[in-house]
């Protein structure tokens, strides 16, 4: 009956029970991993259909996977979505290109067999070879004739460049009221009297060995909530720097009512995303609750996040201003602990006024800490604002690269300016297949990389300040899952940025300025692991170049690509043209698409709901009105009126001629690369001529030895005369100058007691 109803009966007394044999774990492991896969899946069996076989027992507050903060930020995101992604788009080129070459082909091979139909046998067979032969290079895309292999496997020259001896300076003095920038070797995470909580995270879950120059220099001194301005080598984890004193302090902070009390600004959003990650990976076993609000993510969801009021807030200036001025229950009073990364960047001729509004409605008793890889004058001056006697901490100077990083370059001729996408795609699809990343001067030469590295069939992703937030991010997540092997990006992506695993950085054109440069490079060798550099530098650039040198530690190489590799790969992109066209196209055909479309839908939501309807949200304000932002506008290029003029007039002239020639050539194109970095550099060096304020704080200068003692001179009768302060001087002060003085200084001069009269009237009279 039992047996019927599908249940099994309990063991009796009586019954016999099947003995299992008993198995040692040497004889498990004997069996090897083929035989226990066998005996899983047959215990897989037997299981019941509710048990999942995969189910494992993990518990939230254990190991943090940072796939969680991306997961929040994304459910933000519009889940709108282009029709085709550009790589499609690249697909569908290549595989009408494909066809048409075959199709190109066979129409040749028929024409040639007609053409030798009369031909002996031994010919056709030749011919029929030759047919299959072209079969097989259709097949495979990547595949190279014999004579192309030979010069694409030719290898590069490398030559370590001779470097100049740096003269020595004096270390950068104390303008600050502290000097931190020693400190103790041998500390650890134990030594700080850290909380148990950030240990077993610190240690633990995130793995932490020891803690970096940085974090021994930071932590000590940001517990005892000293004001502190830091500048580090990127890549040296500051963002644990300045998270971890911050926990600690609001662990032991009272809660009576929910207030936000720790704000860190950041200057993009990709950045911002990243500090949050770490922020609540650090704070997994506390309970502390932190908010992200930047831009290109769901104002509403931020804006209830904010009324909650977490106790840490991420944020980008505009965003938070945005809601500052339009979320009526989010203030700025109860900050007890202001943090800027990147504060260079955030001091931006784009961000000043924006962080001066923020710094004005932040509490005026706070703690404020300054971090950044590179410091500048506007820092400098922000400093002796905003900071209460701070504390210096500067571990690496401004134009340090990691340690382990190698440098390489490669020089352009000067009548050789359009080999410089030849050069990339030889680098790329040669050497560094991998984990790399390319940065450009231009959102549009990005873009154009994009486009002829993917019809080269490279896995190939873009990142730069004309995508939505959902591409940038969707950008950043497939580099980072190995999905993409060349990630290309514009300087927006330069900052702050921790991609765990980028082995190689391409510079397609030398940066603006050094400080740039060792933004760049600071994406690779991080965290004590090695990488590499490679970029490309013209004529125009070579000054940048020996600065650069002069500043390596490490010897830098020069790296030569054989000539016979980049006419190869300078033909095969000129043969790309009209497919990079034809891409353009497709994009421009879907972008008209989208438009028309929301227009549509526009109307019809007006019609539906009535135009009443539809403008009933409020517009949201801003701290400045239009007419003031136009005048911001208006004064800052007046400031750098002659430059910025003459910037333009180029630029205008340089698109105008490129316009009536058609379309720009490859030359053409990298020299309006460097034109666009010629014209920053100019405008930089211009403000660094005008005038400096006066600052509250006096200007760094070298520290000097010991100062001599020098021989005391013999004072003037004069000094004498004034620090003499005997009775006797006093008296003589008192009575007039003596005789003989007046007679020195030309003065009616008499013995005392008698008229003042000349000598010569006197004898007269006698």
């Amino acid at each position: 009956m039992l047996a019927d109803l599908g249940l099994i009966g309990t063991i009796g007394e009586d019954d016999e029970v099947p003995v299992e044999p008993e198995s040692d774990s040497g004889d498990e492991e004997e069996e090897g991993p083929i035989v226990l896969g066998r005996r899983q899946k047959a215990l897989g069996k037997n299981r019941s259909a509710d048990f999942n076989p995969d189910f494992v027992f993990t518990e939230k507050e254990g190991t943090y996977d940072g796939s969680w903060a991306l997961a929040d930020v994304m459910s933000q995101l519009k889940k709108k979505r282009a029709a085709t992604t550009l790589d499609e788009k690249i697909e569908k080129v290549r595989k009408k290109r494909k066809t048409e070459d075959k199709e190109a082909k066979s129409g040749k091979l028929e024409k040639e067999k007609e053409a030798k139909e009369g031909s002996e046998p031994k010919e056709q067979e030749d011919l029929q070879e030759n047919d299959e032969e072209g079969s097989e290079d259709e097949a495979s895309e990547t595949d190279y004739s014999s004579a192309d292999e030979n010069i694409l496997t030719k290898a590069d020259t490398l030559k370590v460049k001779d470097r100049k001896k740096k003269k020595k300076k004096g270390q950068e003095a104390g303008g600050f009221f502290e000097d931190a920038s020693q400190y103790d070797e041998n500390l650890s995470f134990q030594d700080m009297n850290l909380s148990r909580p950030l240990l077993k995270v610190a240690i633990t879950a995130m793995g932490f060995k020891q803690p970096t120059p940085i974090q021994k220099a930071c932590i000590p001194v940001g517990l005892l909530g000293k004001d502190i301005c830091a500048c580090a080598a990127t890549g040296t984890g500051k963002t644990a720097a300045f998270a971890l004193p911050v926990l600690e302090r609001l662990i032991y902070k009272p809660r009576q009512a929910p207030v936000t009390r720790v704000l860190v600004l950041v200057p993009t959003r990709e950045l911002g995303i990243q500090v949050h990650s770490v922020t609540r990976q650090l704070a997994q076993f506390c309970n502390i609750t932190t908010c992200l609000a930047v831009g290109g993510l769901d104002v509403k969801s931020q804006e209830a996040a904010l009324r909650a009021a977490p106790d840490i807030l991420i944020a980008t200036p505009g965003r938070l201003i945005d809601h500052l001025h339009n979320c009526p229950s989010f203030h700025l009073s109860s900050i007890e602990v202001l943090i800027l990364d990147e504060a260079d960047r955030m001091l931006d001729e784009y961000f000043e006024e924006q962080m001066k509004e923020i710094i004005r409605m932040c509490s005026h008793h706070r703690q404020t800490m300054l971090f950044s890889a590179t410091m500048t004058d506007e820092v400098k001056d922000l400093a002796s604002v905003s900071l209460k006697n701070p504390v210096r901490i500067f571990v690496n100077s401004n134009t340090d690269v990691a340690p382990f990083l190698r440098q390489e370059f490669i020089r352009i001729r000067p009548n050789r300016e359009g080999d410089r996408e030849a050069i990339v795609a030889a680098l790329l699809t040669r050497t560094f297949t991998d984990h790399v990343m390319l940065f450009t001067q231009t959102k549009k030469q990005a873009h154009r990389m994009h486009i002829l590295l993917g019809l080269m069939g490279l896995q190939v992703g873009e990142l730069h300040g004309n995508l939505s937030q959902t591409q940038r991010l969707e950008a950043l997540r497939r580099f980072k899952d190995e999905q993409i092997d060349i990630l290309v990006a514009t300087d927006v992506a330069a900052r702050g940025l921790d991609i765990e695993g980028v082995k190689t950085v391409i510079n397609f054109t030398m940066p603006n300025t050094i400080k740039h440069y060792v933004h760049r490079v600071g994406r690779t060798a991080r965290a004590g692991r090695a990488g590499r550099s490679v970029s490309l530098v013209g004529e125009d650039e070579r000054k940048m170049l020996k600065e650069i040198v002069k500043a390596a530690k490490a010897p830098v190489k020069a790296r030569i690509l054989p000539q016979d590799v980049i006419l190869k790969f300078r033909d095969k992109i000129e043969k790309m043209e009209k497919d990079v066209y034809a891409v353009l196209q497709l994009e421009a055909e879907e972008k008209e698409m989208q438009q028309s479309e929301a227009q549509i839908n526009t109307a019809k939501r007006l019609l539906e709901k009535g135009k009443e309807a539809v403008v009933q949200e409020p517009e949201r304000s801003w701290f400045q009105t239009k007419e003031e932002r136009k005048k911001e506008k208006i004064a800052k290029a007046l400031q750098e009126f002659d430059l910025a003029l003459r910037g333009k007039k180029k630029r205008k002239k340089f698109m105008k001629d490129a316009k009536k020639k058609g379309e720009m050539t490859a030359e053409e194109r990298s020299q309006f690369e460097i034109l666009k970095a010629q014209m920053f550099a100019e405008r930089l060096a211009k403000r660094n001529r005008r005038a400096k304020r006066a600052r509250a704080m006096p200007e760094e200068e070298p520290v000097r030895g010991p100062a001599k003692k020098q021989k005391q001179g013999k004072k003037s009768v004069f000094d004498e005369e004034l620090t003499n302060t005997s009775k006797k001087a006093l008296k003589q002060y008192r009575a007039g100058p003596s005789f003989e003085e007046r007679k020195q200084l030309g003065l009616p001069h008499q013995r005392r007691g008698g008229n003042f009269k000349s000598k010569s009237r006197y004898k007269r009279r006698k």
